[in-house]
């Protein structure tokens, strides 16, 4: 979560020196957003063994999947399907998101490592020599203040969101018309170029 706003941030910052307007993110048209609404509520659910959450957790990939394909015309939304894509795969091929040891240790979350080995999440594990494309899983450290274990996925993903928000805060495609030469403008006068 604090990697997400630490992305977010930036987005609007880098969006910002592009010279761009936060209210202009609200012109960018995404197609069927209450996919997303909903395969990120699924992340959350949990329940008694490990049957239910892991069938949300899949059956939410399965609908941001489907939001990111219908929306891969927008710039940023093809990284975000590479990231649900590599994110899905190790998941899927694991029961859950294996977790290195070490990128908890080097991310400052050590205290969490006996949860993960004697409790753990349906959506989490740690990493065992069992796990399949471990490399996919959360492997990389992100050290405090964010401190966060990622993995690839995650970074294509987050980033794919901050060049969604960081292109879209920039003037909308087409100038206003009164900016364009040839066009009338507002009082009906034509513009012409150079003045």
């Amino acid at each position: 979560m604090k990697l997400m706003l630490f992305s977010l941030l930036l987005s609007v910052l880098v969006g910002y020196l592009l010279g761009g307007r936060l209210s202009n993110v609200s012109t960018i048209r995404l197609r069927w957003t209450g996919l997303a609404v909903a395969g990120f509520a699924l992340q959350f659910v949990s329940g008694p063994g490990t049957a239910i959450p892991l069938t949300c957790l899949y059956s939410s990939f399965v609908l941001l999947t489907i939001f990111a394909v219908k929306n891969v015309r927008i710039v940023g939304f093809p990284l975000i399907l590479v990231g649900i894509a590599l994110n899905f795969t190790v998941i899927g091929s694991n029961l859950g998101m294996p977790v290195a040891r070490q990128a908890l240790e080097a991310s400052g979350q050590a205290d969490t490592l006996e949860g993960l080995i004697h409790n753990p999440y349906p959506k989490h594990h740690l990493a065992s020599s069992d796990d399949l494309v471990v490399f996919l899983g959360d492997v990389i450290a992100v050290p405090k203040p964010v401190g966060q274990a990622i993995s690839i996925g995650d970074i294509f993903t987050y980033g794919g969101v901050a060049v969604v928000i960081a292109a879209g805060m920039r003037a909308p495609v087409g100038r206003r018309e009164e900016e364009v030469p040839g066009m009338p403008d507002d009082r009906g006068e034509v513009q012409h170029a150079g003045g």
